[in-house]
C-alpha cells in the first residue's frame, strides 16, 4: 500500500510546479521519478466521472498539506519541539521546512518505504533542517515501543500528524491508533488529522480500479468528530476540503456532493488531563 505514497509525491511535484503553489517541495519530484510515475503517469479517463474523481483527490492531498504545513508552523511557534509522521511516506518536511532549533521529528513507517525514501535522498544528497528520525515499525503492531526506543519523550509536547493514513484503517484500528497517540501526548501536544468524509468511499472507491488507493479505503469520519475528539481528550476544530480550498485562493466549483473530495480536515490540542482516561464510543 505504501506505493500510494508515490502517488502523493507526483502530486505534490505538480502542485510544486504552479507559480501560485500552496507549498513547495523540491523532494516531490525525484520521488515520483524514482517512483516510476515521472513526467508522466497514467493518462487521464475518458469517462467524465473518473475523471472528475481523479481531481479531486488530487485537490484533496494539495490542500490537506497546505492545511498541515501551517498546522505544524502553529505548533513549532507555540514552543511545540516534537513531531511525528504517522505513516511517513515520501513525506519531506523534515527537508523543505523551516523547523526551530531543537526540533526532533520522527517518521513512523514500515521498513519498504523508508529504505526506498532513504536511496533517494541519498541521491539528491538531501540535508534536514532539523534532527530526523526513522523509526521503521508497522501501525498495526507496537510501534510505540519502537518510537520510544528512538528517543520520543511522552512528557513533552508532541504534534502528531496522520495525513491520508485513517481512511485506510477499519474502525477499531483508528480507536487504537487515537488512544496510543493520546498515551504518549503531554499537555500541550497537538494533532492533525485528514479523515474520510461522509459518503466518501461510495463516492470515490466503489468505481476506484482495484489496486488503487481509493480502492482500499475502509473508513470514513464519525457523524461528529469534535465529541469524538473530546472523548479521547483532544479539543479539536474540524474544517471540510471545500472550506479550506476557497481560504486558500483554489474555491471548488463543481457541486457540493462531488467536490467534497475524500477527506475532512482536523486540527486538534490535547486537554489538560486528556490522558486520564477520557473515553467516547464513537458512532
Amino acid at each position: 500500500m505504501w506505493a500510494t505514497a508515490i502517488g502523493v509525491a507526483r502530486v505534490r511535484a505538480l502542485e510544486t510546479g504552479r507559480e501560485d503553489a500552496l507549498f513547495r517541495d523540491p523532494l516531490a519530484r525525484a520521488f515520483a521519478t524514482a517512483g516510476g510515475l515521472w513526467p508522466s503517469s497514467s493518462p487521464l479517463p475518458d469517462d467524465e466521472v473518473a475523471r472528475r474523481r481523479r481531481q479531486a483527490v488530487s485537490l484533496s492531498i494539495v490542500i490537506r498539506t497546505k492545511f498541515l504545513d501551517d498546522l505544524l508552523r502553529e505548533a513549532s511557534g507555540a514552543g511545540v519541539r516534537q513531531v511525528v509522521l504517522l505513516g511517513a511516506g515520501m513525506d519531506s518536511r523534515a527537508f523543505r521546512m523551516n523547523w526551530p532549533e531543537g526540533t526532533r521529528l520522527f517518521e513512523v513507517d514500515t521498513a519498504a518505504p523508508l529504505e526506498f525514501k532513504a536511496s533517494v535522498l541519498r541521491q539528491e544528497r538531501a540535508v534536514a533542517r532539523c534532527e530526523r528520525i526513522t523509526v521503521a515499525a508497522d501501525l498495526r503492531e507496537d510501534w510505540p515501543t519502537a518510537l520510544t526506543a528512538a528517543g520520543h519523550d511522552p512528557s513533552a509536547p508532541t504534534v502528531w500528524i496522520a495525513e491520508g493514513l485513517l481512511i485506510y484503517l477499519p474502525e477499531d484500528a483508528v480507536e487504537l491508533l487515537l488512544a496510543r497517540i493520546g498515551a504518549r501526548s503531554a499537555d500541550g501536544s497537538r494533532m492533525g488529522l485528514t479523515l474520510g468524509s461522509p459518503g466518501a468511499i461510495e463516492r470515490f472507491g466503489a468505481g476506484a480500479a482495484p489496486g488503487s488507493a481509493a480502492s482500499m479505503w475502509v473508513s470514513e469520519m464519525p457523524d461528529d468528530p469534535v465529541s469524538w475528539l473530546a472523548g479521547h481528550g483532544w479539543e479539536a476544530a474540524c474544517h471540510t476540503l471545500r472550506e479550506r480550498a476557497a481560504a486558500y485562493g483554489r474555491p471548488v466549483r463543481t457541486p457540493p456532493r462531488s467536490a467534497e473530495g475524500p477527506g475532512g480536515l482536523v486540527s486538534a490540542v490535547r486537554l489538560p488531563g486528556g490522558s486520564r482516561g477520557l473515553r467516547y464510543d464513537r458512532p
